[in-house]
């Protein structure tokens, strides 16, 4: 009974998934016509049993567009509704869900649009849609106890130096070549967009009491917390010498250091070097 079961649930999963509709996935069932699946589903004058799966199918995709729109608002908002079906229902079939949670629907859509025709009209959509899927995995990362001004305190100064930091696992160092954060700022704001600046820029995601911030960084931060953001992190003296080499004011860079790390503890972009690891990672890909 339970194998039977199985296999039930294992058609019906096949039917309801299949890209164009009930009847492309009952010509792939070699072994079950239209005729046999009313031994399977039951129809009457109203729907037929091809027509009742149909149901379910048509909500199983209205529901992954809901997830889409819900995950990518501003990608949905600049794409406009029509296109923006029509980018879900095209994402849908190449990248066919393969997780169970819906958290995954989304996961792949950046790199989809980034060889999608609509980057020649909107070249910077795919960058927009990765930030908004940073700003999700972000929000969903594990939580672990961030360095804050509590926690250096408990340090020797002279142990400063050699103290290992590394990105928390919700903090992500993000290379866009395009301000899409503007864009994304503007639509959580209910505000107009426009067209972003098409300048390189590295954004600064992070989490700090189950809400996520993001903010672009200067070149001194960006170097500091990409050298953090490794596999194996990197020690304060370290992460000094990166932001002197990138510091705008040289005779300032005592300052500038303190004013980051006062930010980042408070922000809570950083752990104690020996918890976990890190990623760099591309909006675009």
């Amino acid at each position: 009974m339970a194998r039977e079961l199985a296999a039930l649930q294992k058609l019906l999963w096949r039917l309801v998934t299949a890209p164009s509709g009930v009847a492309e996935g009952l010509a792939g069932e070699p072994d079950l016509g239209a005729d046999r699946l009313g031994a399977i589903i039951a129809g009457d004058e109203r729907m037929d049993p091809a027509a009742r799966v149909g149901v379910y199918a048509e909500a199983y995709f209205y529901r992954l567009l809901e997830v889409l729109k819900e995950d990518f608002p501003a990608t949905l908002e600049v794409a406009g509704a029509d296109q923006f079906h029509n980018l879900a229902t095209g994402y849908l079939i190449d990248y066919p869900p393969t997780e169970p949670s819906i958290f995954y629907a989304g996961q792949h859509f950046a790199a989809y649009l980034h060889t999608h025709p609509i980057a020649d009209r909107v070249p910077f959509i795919s960058e927009l849609a990765g930030l908004e899927r940073i700003v999700l995995e972000s929000f969903h990362a594990a939580d672990t106890p961030a360095l804050d001004d509590a926690a250096m305190r408990t340090i020797a100064p002279e142990a400063w130096p050699a103290f290992a930091m590394r990105t928390h696992p919700a903090t992500r160092i993000v290379a866009c070549a395009w301000r899409v954060d503007q864009v994304l700022r503007a639509v959580e704001e209910d505000r107009a967009w426009r067209t972003p600046a098409h300048a390189a820029a590295t954004i600064v995601v992070w989490r700090r009491a189950a809400r996520v911030y993001y903010r672009a960084a200067d070149p001194a931060e960006s170097a500091a917390l990409a050298l953090a953001d490794v596999d194996s992190g990197a020690n304060f003296g370290a992460i000094c010498t990166a932001i002197a080499e990138r510091a705008p004011a040289p005779d300032d860079v005592p300052g500038l250091i303190q004013r980051l790390l006062i930010r980042w503890l408070a922000d809570g972009v950083l752990i104690d070097g020996n918890l976990t690891d890190g990623k760099i990672v591309d909006a675009a890909r």
